[in-house]
């Protein structure tokens, strides 16, 4: 019926010189009709395609893992117990190392460490296979995992430092996004690729995938040469505690989960492997949609608000697992506690909006080695109280979450935006 649609608002102008108020029509900018064209701005940015295609291959690598780890060293490898159990703290040196990558970048741009981090996490899954004993994967796990690492520290750096405070936390969520639907369809193709091949051919394959998405990395140059170049020594600063705090309680409340929760749901409901893998995958299914909401929100409402309302929730899913006698009340919680985990993306941002521009790419080194922290000693210290009451470790949880809410209440940003 109409060829086109002008929108126009009005706008009161007073003018002084007839002492009165005039109605002016004017026309908004596209900005303010249309939230989708600066998101097609940031997808614009180099920096966004660099990401994404990294941040692929990394959940690829991670989730190859992950899946087949276990499998390949008790059948192929022949390793018990103990080999397992050290393999798996092997893995998590890199994590602890992480502030290392500071003096790195002082060799080497950040995102050519990102792609070298990706080449090296494709080269050691591809050599796994080859190497069926326990020094060889610790070896190849060890390098995998510093490249899982190293990627993610600086991941998480080139995205403050690439985007703006109110753009930052949508390329985080669908960042995240993206990683659910990757860890979903690797899973699918491992499961089929295992029937026809062997565990050898199937590291092989996937790591020679992810070295070449490092290759291919070397050949692109995303960085902005008027960027903020960026402090390359360790640094700790008093006023960035809260962001220390907030990230030591989001890696102590994430080994709560990791080492506990499967094993409730294993040792108390007798979930079965193929129960535990559906709910992984409505997990990632639900994360591959809500996670860009996540982003939106936290530039909607606010870190403070966002970071509240998870830590609300830890606390109601904490004590819920600690409580419940139902198999399907608990599934239920075990799916939401996995989908707050995004949240934590505020933590980030709230960064990027207190702290020193400079300080961005060592403090998310540090960040990244002060979550890892409570993997030293969580998992033992629960796995004792467990012994003596299996409530403890997620009463401790309920507990954790009720000190991080009211440190959140301390978040005080100034910056509030719409996207």
């Amino acid at each position: 019926m109409f060829n086109h649609i002008k929108l126009l608002f009005i706008t009161i102008v007073y003018r002084p010189e007839h002492g009165e108020l005039e109605p002016r029509w004017v026309q908004p900018n596209a900005t303010s009709l249309n939230p989708m064209l600066e998101t097609e701005s940031i997808k614009r940015n180099p920096m966004f395609a660099y990401l994404v295609v990294l941040t692929i291959s990394s959940t690829v690598g991670l989730q190859t893992w992950t899946t087949l780890f276990n499998n390949f060293a008790v059948d192929i490898a022949k390793l018990g117990g103990y080999h397992v159990g050290m393999i798996q703290s092997i893995r998590e040196i890199p994590g602890f190392l992480a502030l290392l990558a500071v003096f790195v970048i002082r060799f080497i741009p950040e995102h050519r460490l990102s792609a070298v981090s990706i080449l090296v996490l494709g080269i050691g899954l591809a050599a796994t296979g080859f190497f069926p004993s326990y020094a060889g994967i610790a070896l190849t796990t060890l390098a995998s995992s510093f490249g899982f690492h190293y990627y993610e520290t600086t991941n998480m750096s080139l995205t403050l430092q690439y985007f703006k405070k109110h753009e930052s936390p949508w390329v985080f969520g669908r960042l995240a996004s993206l990683a659910a639907a990757t860890s979903i369809g690797i899973g699918l193709l491992i499961w089929l690729m295992m029937s026809f091949i062997s565990f050898s051919q199937v590291y092989l394959i996937v790591g020679g995938l992810i070295a070449s998405a490092g290759l291919w990395a070397f050949t692109r140059d995303p960085s902005n040469p008027e960027a903020l170049p960026q402090r390359k020594q360790m640094i700790l600063r008093k006023r960035y505690w809260l962001f220390y705090f907030l990230t030591f309680m989001a890696g102590a409340r994430r080994q709560i989960f990791i080492a506990f929760s499967v094993l409730l749901l294993v040792q108390k409901f007798n979930y079965s492997v193929q129960e535990v893998t559906i709910l992984f995958v409505i997990n990632n299914s639900i994360n591959y949609f809500l996670s860009p909401i996540v982003g939106k929100s936290i530039i909607r409402f606010g870190e403070r608000k966002v970071l509240s309302l998870e830590y609300i929730s830890v606390i109601f899913i904490f004590t819920a697992y600690a409580t419940t006698d139902s198999k399907l009340l608990v599934a239920i919680i075990y799916i939401l506690d996995q989908i707050f985990f995004t949240f934590a993306i505020a933590i980030r941002t709230y960064f990027q909006k207190v702290g020193d521009p400079q300080d961005i790419a060592p403090s998310m080194a540090v960040g990244f080695t002060i979550n890892h922290l409570a993997a030293v000693f969580l998992p033992a210290i629960g796995g004792m109280l467990w012994v003596i009451d299996y409530r403890i470790p997620f009463f401790a949880g309920a507990a954790m979450g009720v000190i991080s809410l009211l440190a959140v209440q301390k978040i005080r940003t100034g910056q509030s935006g719409k996207l």
